[in-house]
């Protein structure tokens, strides 16, 4: 295939040019690579290698300014901002760098296409005070700040290029007006040096000049790569900056305008692709590759453009694995590299001074990849030791000598994670640094380690020593919060390149890396609006009709811009693969690209347009089942033996998988901190604040005057459980506040209902509280013990009658201790689960033969306490009309026995499996 770059050079062969004499001026420095390696294959003999250079290098030449980054023209920038705002009170640096970048831009493009800076800041100050006229007798301190601003544009201009030009520095515009200026001078000094200009479409007005004024002095021939169809064609976009050049220039009055080619309308392979989602065009685009794998082994020739550029790391997943040879020019974001999210962190636990920090940023940082291992000292997993002391103390806040206290050993690594970073931004810096060497210290000692990690470290620490040096020189960074600013705009354009064989294999690029580079097979992802083309976008403080009275791109520029390029892949490549998303997504759009709708339109290509619905296979759910062997028939005896408590036996009926992780393979739920005081420790609270009232009264009857003692005990009570249940926590304010009161209101409640009950005359003696029960229950069909245990909340005798009760801190009603039908009991977990637990507490209490029958069982519900005690109570039918019982027998107790014996059977029978219920 004949590239546009084979065919320049072969043009100038066929002119007899001294090729190594010229100089050759590119879009960018890739396509140099590719003029260097195309011109040895047409030089027939050995020659010193002509100039190459980029636009931007051969400005920086004319202009004798070095271009500098974006954040040190903010830094600089600042320090003119100062000096000219002193009297009227300067924005911070952090609020400054919001607004900054666009007025830089703006300065940016005004200086690349010459316009008069007084004209157009004049022109921009009185848009803005006729904005204003109607508070021109009553102006706020604010609006007149502001307005003197813009009264003062040029002012800030002025002085700010000027301390760029006494160093020699320059952003690209201010380079570009320089280079301008001394155009003249370079013409008169290289009277004789010819300058070859390749591949370019849209040049701002200081290029023109540039590439103007060499023409006109027989300096430079221009190599334009753009197809009859676009230029013939008045309407067509991929056109427009080359018909405007071909139309204005001075130049070409009187010189032919060459090099307008016939490739697009040969024969072409167009296939449009829609797909759902960005995964699905990655995933699709490794499919593509697969396929012309075999029919193009090395890929030769092949382009994978990607129109969206966070698409690099999906595709680079979906590569076919016998990809050998892979070049990608675009570099790897330094912010999608584990470590950044390392220190973003870091900034966003320090942005606020403090002496604690949020226990869930902690864990974060101590967790993290290149942080745990640090804490792993002479064979003890320090981070490990932190989390549990965290989770076991529910410790909310954690404090740097807390820290230092559990894991002395990593106090070091503490002290870089937590310490100084608000004392000043030279000690944040100087911790970053720190840990970026500590982290080398610890991989250099692991020989086996990946080399890929200590790039990273070399990359950001390149990023902080930046950070360094330009808060050295302009000592902007005031505090935490302006540092992590700057870091993340420094980060943002920051890079980690590839290493790669640039003129092999595969080529992985953006579409400004595509310029003047051709190729036989292409595939472009994210051909959506909003993408290709970009749209519509207003970053700037010109309006529009301001730029299109000046001449300035507007959004229609840009389009055109990526509308040339687009089409110029096109042009040579005889295998085209267009993807776009299908779904509709209102940041990034869902439209297919206009480019596609064009392209279907014009008629020249046959387009093979496919919708790819991705094959999703049916999986039917399942539910979890486990099959009984002889080794867990074994543990389910060991279990026996220990006992099976009513709650475990009432989880078996709610889920039989629970059981089985529960209380065969013993796995526990994990303990996360409680930053607000869960259910269950309210439950335990008040559960153990009633123990403690009620265990001194055992044989006793209650009196009123011993319940009125009790309950001015209720504060030291109920603070004495929270302390020792919620650990650390603070219950002091907020939520836990409010649940700490509730909890004093549920034991003052169920004392005035006691209070109640005795001032009625019901006598009420405590017979135990918190009593454990322990029985063997006699099952013939098994070969093993089976052993029942559990522990009763409260058994008292009232007015003579036993009652076992329960305390449920959550809301239960009547209906939850009733039923009808024995058989539901052990299968209805919703319905009877209360039913089952206060009818187990019975049946041991009966079986230890501590209690004589009939007796009452039932529960005491915090949440329902105007109920007073809930009864279980067996119906002989269904509705309101049914007789109840409430007394329970031993009748009851072997009715009981029966569903009791049926459930622990099915439990231990080898035929039955633990099978997963839906719920």
């Amino acid at each position: 295939m004949a590239t546009f770059i084979f065919d320049v050079l072969k043009d100038l062969q066929n002119k007899h040019a001294n090729l190594s004499g010229l100089t050759f001026v590119l879009p960018s420095k890739r396509s140099g690579l590719f003029l260097k390696h195309q011109l040895s294959e047409v030089a027939n003999q050995t020659i010193f290698s002509p100039i190459i250079i980029s636009i931007e290098e051969f400005v920086e030449e004319l202009s004798q300014l070095k271009t500098i980054s974006n954040t040190e023209l903010l830094f600089q920038f600042y320090s003119t901002y100062k000096q000219l705002t002193k009297d009227s009170g300067p924005d911070s640096f952090e609020t400054f760098s919001k607004w900054a970048q666009i007025l830089l831009q703006d300065f940016n493009e005004i200086d690349r296409y010459l316009i008069p800076q007084k004209k157009i800041f004049e022109y921009l100050s009185a848009i803005q005070d006729l904005n204003h006229w109607s508070l021109e007798t009553n102006k706020t301190e604010f609006v007149k700040n502001y307005l003197s601003f813009w009264n003062k544009l040029h002012l800030h201009y002025k002085h700010f290029t000027e301390q760029l030009l006494n160093k020699k520095m320059g952003y690209q515009g201010l380079v570009y007006r320089e280079a301008v200026e001394n155009l003249e001078a370079y013409i008169q000094t290289n009277p004789k040096k010819q300058h070859v200009f390749l591949g370019f479409n849209a040049l701002n007005t200081a290029e023109e000049t540039i590439v103007q004024e060499l023409l006109q002095n027989n300096l430079a021939q221009v190599y334009w790569d753009i197809d009859a169809v676009f230029i013939n064609n008045e309407n067509h976009d991929a056109a427009l900056f080359t018909r405007h050049h071909k139309a204005h220039w001075p130049y070409f009055k009187n010189n032919p305008f060459n090099w307008v080619t016939t490739n697009y309308s040969t024969q072409k392979n167009i296939s449009i692709f829609g797909i759902p989602k960005n995964i699905g065009q990655a995933k699709y685009i490794g499919a593509l590759l697969k396929n012309l794998k075999q029919e193009q082994p090395s890929l030769q020739n092949t382009a994978v453009v990607l129109g969206d550029e966070n698409l690099l790391v999906p595709v680079l997943n979906s590569l076919p694995q016998n990809v050998e040879a892979l070049n990608i020019t675009m570099g790897f974001p330094l912010k999608s590299i584990p470590l950044a999210s390392l220190f973003e962190a870091l900034f966003h636990l320090h942005k606020k001074p403090s002496n604690t920090f949020y226990y869930k940023d902690v864990i974060n940082i101590i967790s993290h990849q290149f942080i745990r291992p640090l804490f792993y000292v002479e064979s003890v997993d320090y981070a490990s030791k932190i989390i549990e002391t965290i989770e076991d103390n529910n410790i909310i806040y954690v404090s740097t000598e807390r820290l230092k206290q559990i894991a002395n050993a990593s106090s070091k690594v503490i002290d870089l994670l937590f310490s100084n970073w608000e004392v000043s931004i030279d000690l944040a810096l100087k911790n970053c640094f720190g840990l970026i060497l500590t982290i080398k210290g610890h991989l250099d000692k692991n020989k086996d380690s990946n080399l890929l990690p200590l790039e990273y470290l070399y990359r950001f620490n390149e990023l902080f020593n930046e950070l360094f040096r330009l808060n050295s020189e302009y000592q902007h960074i005031k505090d935490v919060s302006t540092l992590f600013s700057i870091y993340k705009e420094l980060l943002s354009s920051e890079t980690l390149d590839f290493q790669g064989e640039p003129l092999q294999g595969l080529q992985i690029m953006g579409m400004l890396e595509s310029r003047v580079l051709d190729f036989e097979t292409v595939i472009i992802s994210s051909v959506n609006e909003g993408i290709l083309p970009s749209g519509k976008s207003n970053n700037s403080f010109i309006p529009f009709d301001v730029k299109l009275e000046n001449k300035l791109p507007t959004y229609k520029e840009k389009d055109a811009v990526y509308t040339y390029h687009f089409y110029r892949l096109l042009q040579r490549a005889k295998n085209v693969y267009i993807l776009y998303n299908t779904e509709a997504d209102i940041l990034t759009g869902g439209e297919k690209s206009r480019f596609i709708a064009q392209l279907e339109l014009e008629g020249i290509h046959k387009i093979n347009h496919q919708i790819i619905v991705p094959q999703v296979p049916i999986i039917e759910p399942s539910l979890n089942t486990v099959e009984k062997n002889d080794d867990l028939i074994n543990k389910i005896a060991t279990v026996a033996e220990k006992g099976f408590s009513p709650s475990s036996l009432s989880s078996y009926i709610r889920n039989p998988i629970d059981f089985y992780y529960q209380k065969i393979l013993k796995i526990k739920e994990h303990d996360e901190v409680e930053e607000t005081v869960a259910a269950n420790t309210l439950g335990t609270v008040v559960h153990n604040t009633l123990e403690d009232f009620y265990k001194p009264l055992i044989g006793s009857y209650l009196t009123v005057e011993i319940i009125k003692k009790l309950k001015s005990n209720i504060e030291e009570k109920v603070s004495f459980h929270f302390k020792n249940e919620y650990k650390e926590g603070d219950i002091t304010k907020g939520k836990n506040l409010i649940i700490f009161e509730i909890a004093k209101r549920y034991v003052s409640n169920f004392l005035d209902l006691e209070i109640k009950d005795l001032n009625e005359g019901n006598q009420i003696k405590i017979l135990a509280v918190e009593a454990n029960s322990e029985v063997i229950v006699d099952i013939p069909e098994l070969d093993f013990p089976i052993k029942l245990v559990g522990k009763v909340d409260r058994v008292d005798a009232y007015n003579g009658t036993t009652r076992i009760i329960d305390y449920k801190t959550g809301k239960v009603e009547q209906s939850h201790v009733e039923i009808v039908d024995w058989e539901d009991l052990t299968t209805d977990y919703k319905k009877y689960s209360k039913s089952f637990q206060v009818l187990a507490y019975a049946f041991m209490m009966q079986l230890q033969g501590t209690m004589k029958m009939p007796v009452e069982a039932g529960i005491i519900s915090f949440k329902n306490l105007s109920a007073g005690f809930l009864k279980f109570s067996k119906k002989d039918k269904n509705g309101n009309g049914a007789k109840k019982d409430s007394l329970i027998t031993q009748e009851t107790l072997d009715d009981f026995e029966i569903e009791l014996k049926h459930l622990i059977l099915e439990i231990c029978n080898p035929n039955i499996p633990f099978e997963e219920k839906e719920v």
